[in-house]
Parts: C-alpha cells; sequence; structure tokens
C-alpha cells in the first residue's frame, strides 16, 4: 500500500468500495430472485392440493380434511378416513371453486383413497404421480408440506405451508386409538408439525415443488407414545393407487342377487365393531367360542380387508358380500393383523347357528 501514495490509496479504497458495493446488490438481487422462485415453487404447487369437507362436526371429529390432484380430469388422492364416510362429499379448489366429489375406490394396506370431481374441460393443475414415483428424499433434505391443516382456508386462501426438514426414513410402527396402522413400510419422518387435524392427504414437496409423499393421518408412535409428523413415500403408493384408477382394486359391492341360504358374519362367528357410520371398517369385536372363525384362527381387533378376493372397505359392503356367497361353499376372509394380511378359509358350522347370547359375547382364545 506505501507505494501507491496518499492519492493511489484513496483511489483504490473507492475501487474496493464500489467492488464490495457491486457485489452486495448482486448478491441481493441473486436472494430476491430466489425468495421471488420459492414463493412461485410454493403457490404452484399450493394450487394442487385441495380442501374435503364431509362427515364429522360431532363428539369433536373434524369435518375437513385435505387431498391432491393427481390427474387432468379431476382425480383426488386423499387419506380414507370417517371424512369420507358420506353421500356429500364437497371438494374447494384452489381458486375457491366448489364441487361434488364421487367416491371411487379406497385402498386397504396404504389408507388412501381415490375420489373423481367432475372438472371435464376443465384440466385443473395437478401432481403427476407417475414421475414423482421417481422422487425421494434423504435424511436431512428440507421439505415443504402442503395442507389444510385446521381447516384455516375455507374459499380460494392457499393452504398452509409448513418447512420442515427429513429427519429419518424408517417403518411406520404406530397406532390410532386401539389400532394398528395399516401400512407397515418406509415413511417420510419430518421435524415439523405437519400431521394435525385435517392435514391428512396433503402434500409433501421438496423445494423445487415435486411431489415426495402423502401427509398421513394423526398416529401414535408404538415406540414412544408421541404424535408422529411423516408421509408416505410417493414410490411406496404409487402401484395402490394406479389399481385404484384403473379399476384393478373394485371396492363397490357386487352387483350378484343375494342367494337363499347365504353366509353371515354371525353364523362364522364374527362380531364386529359399532356400525356408526356409512363407512365403518370391519374390525372384529370378538368371536364366538367353537365357530369357525375362532378354529381358524380370527381374533379380536383384525380387520377385514377381502372376501374371497374381494376387497372390502366397510362393515356393510362385508354384509352384503356374504349374502351373495352360498353357505355351503368355504369362504376365505382375509385380514390385516398387526400390518401382516393373513387368509382364513372358513365355513359355516352347524354349531354355531344355536350359540347362546352369552357366549357370543366372550373372546375366543385361539392362536393364529
Amino acid at each position: 500500500m506505501g507505494t501507491y501514495g496518499k492519492r493511489g490509496r484513496h483511489q483504490l479504497n473507492q475501487r474496493m468500495s464500489f467492488t464490495a458495493s457491486f457485489a452486495a446488490l448482486l448478491l441481493l438481487a441473486a436472494n430476491a430472485t430466489l425468495a421471488s422462485e420459492f414463493q412461485r415453487t410454493i403457490r404452484t404447487a399450493q394450487r394442487k392440493v385441495v380442501k374435503i369437507y364431509g362427515a364429522g362436526g360431532f363428539r369433536q371429529l373434524e369435518a375437513y380434511q385435505s387431498g391432491i390432484l393427481i390427474s387432468s380430469e379431476g382425480h383426488v388422492l386423499t387419506a380414507q378416513s370417517y371424512v369420507l364416510d358420506t353421500d356429500d362429499l364437497a371438494v374447494v379448489l384452489h381458486d375457491g371453486s366448489k364441487w361434488e366429489a364421487e367416491y371411487l375406490a379406497s385402498d386397504p394396506i396404504t389408507e388412501l383413497a381415490l375420489l373423481k370431481l367432475p372438472v371435464e374441460g376443465l384440466r385443473p393443475p395437478h401432481f403427476d404421480l407417475e414421475s414423482a414415483r421417481a422422487q425421494s428424499a434423504l435424511p436431512g433434505e428440507r421439505v415443504l408440506a402442503m395442507s389444510n391443516l385446521y381447516g384455516i382456508a375455507t374459499g380460494d386462501e392457499p393452504v398452509s405451508a409448513l418447512q420442515g426438514v427429513v429427519t429419518a426414513v424408517a417403518p411406520l410402527r404406530a397406532r390410532r386409538g386401539a389400532y394398528q396402522s395399516n401400512f407397515r413400510g418406509n415413511v417420510y419422518v419430518l421435524d415439523a408439525y405437519s400431521n394435525n387435524p385435517g392435514a391428512a392427504g396433503g402434500a409433501l414437496v421438496d423445494w423445487q415443488g415435486r411431489l415426495l409423499g402423502v401427509l398421513g393421518k394423526e398416529l401414535r408412535s408404538e415406540v414412544t407414545g408421541t404424535w408422529l409428523n411423516y408421509a408416505l413415500p410417493t414410490a411406496a403408493i404409487a402401484d395402490a393407487v394406479a389399481a385404484l384408477r384403473e379399476g384393478r382394486i373394485v371396492t363397490s359391492v357386487t352387483t350378484l342377487a343375494p342367494v337363499e341360504d347365504a353366509h353371515s358374519a354371525e353364523q362364522l362367528g364374527i362380531l364386529l365393531v359399532p356400525d356408526v357410520v356409512s363407512r365403518t371398517p370391519p374390525y372384529v369385536d370378538s368371536v364366538r367360542r367353537e365357530s369357525s372363525a375362532a378354529q381358524a384362527g380370527i381374533r379380536n381387533d383384525d380387520l377385514i380387508v377381502f372376501i374371497n378376493g374381494e376387497p372390502i372397505e366397510s362393515q356393510k359392503a362385508l354384509h352384503l358380500t356374504l349374502e351373495r356367497l352360498e353357505i355351503a361353499d368355504p369362504v376365505t376372509i382375509s385380514v390385516l393383523r398387526s400390518g401382516e394380511l393373513k387368509d382364513f378359509s372358513l365355513s359355516a358350522l352347524d354349531a354355531s347357528f344355536e350359540e347362546e347370547a352369552s357366549e357370543a359375547e366372550t373372546p375366543a382364545e385361539v392362536e393364529p
């Protein structure tokens, strides 16, 4: 610096100051550009998340949840729950438009459901589930959880966007009340409070707005007893959703006529939990002693998901399906137990027809 002289040092300082100021302006401009792009990413993803309104509103049950658009034809993917147990399902899009939704089907393993909106010609923005199949996140990656948690958005307001980090990719070991979660595969465990009332069915996206997974229901960890914040990875659910869209998993009751001498849950020795909503899941409440179900190994808390290979999504579907099966023919019942699918072959036993009511209330103690 001494070789420049006083004037030279002053000019050099001016140049350095100008360079630093110019660099700061460039940095501010870059940050502003990044912020603007990030905001556009959030807005684009929010447009693909919908608000769902249905059953609820009693006993502190919320009547709303979230969903994601997965096709330009109006297919909506969401969580299977009591909210969908109504014929008056409503879906609100990002622009505030309200649509009557048709319930198409559900998958008992992932506990996801597929709805359809009558949006012919509208072509709403949507996530491409097939391309999202290849997307994945690693622990430490920053993500965004998009949902209508707590029902904050009601019209054209954007859904909530929570920023978080994937803390782990681990098997889901959780319970909802007395029942275990059906899905037992790996999920994204998040450090954001993403799984709140109304959030189920929302989207987990990366910072480029690419779909990574679907937010699950409110569950407690079987290990710690704390509430979990998680999402089902797209790759783990893509096949099930594709099957629902293609009709390969059909949950509508068969159109065959009832038969005169048909099976029934009671004759097989199966008593279900109280049927309180239109799609009450067919959980086994108790099994009659010495019945076909007891001898086969069906247990309390088993969730019946298939009868003779036909998906069963509710108690109503179970009863109607059994009414169409001859009592002389054996019946195969598939249940979910601790995340595993188990098959049992049953036949109506004469002894089970005359059981006394007191015996009917006694749970069986039969090992699988």
